[in-house]
């Protein structure tokens, strides 16, 4: 962590170089290149988040849809079922082909 001392001498070596008059535009300048720099990265944020929401949701059709092949290649009728009921139906179906198997 920097110090009150390192922060003086810092603030010193700046106004050496740049002289008392050059001081506010570059803390003018520092400011606007730190404010793009936080716009640009919410920007990349944004758009990271944005994927990953539309990539869940390719993801999430995809498993229901198989999900809902399975269960009609099992004889359960999808229809207003949701995901949990048709887990529990094929669960169900499948229990009853083991028990049988093993009578």
């Amino acid at each position: 962590m920097i110090g009150s001392q390192e922060l003086l001498l810092i603030f010193v070596t700046v106004l050496l170089l740049f002289g008392a008059n050059k001081l506010p535009e570059l803390a003018s300048s520092m400011g606007k290149a730190l404010g793009e720099f936080k716009k640009a990265q919410r920007e990349i944020e944004y758009e990271l988040s944005f994927e990953y929401k539309n990539q869940k949701k390719i993801a999430d059709k995809e498993k229901l849809d198989k999900l809902k092949k399975m269960s009609e290649e099992h004889g359960i009728d999808t229809e207003g079922k949701t995901e949990d009921e048709l887990l529990e139906a094929i669960q169900e179906i499948l229990s009853k082909k083991v028990k049988e198997q093993n009578v």
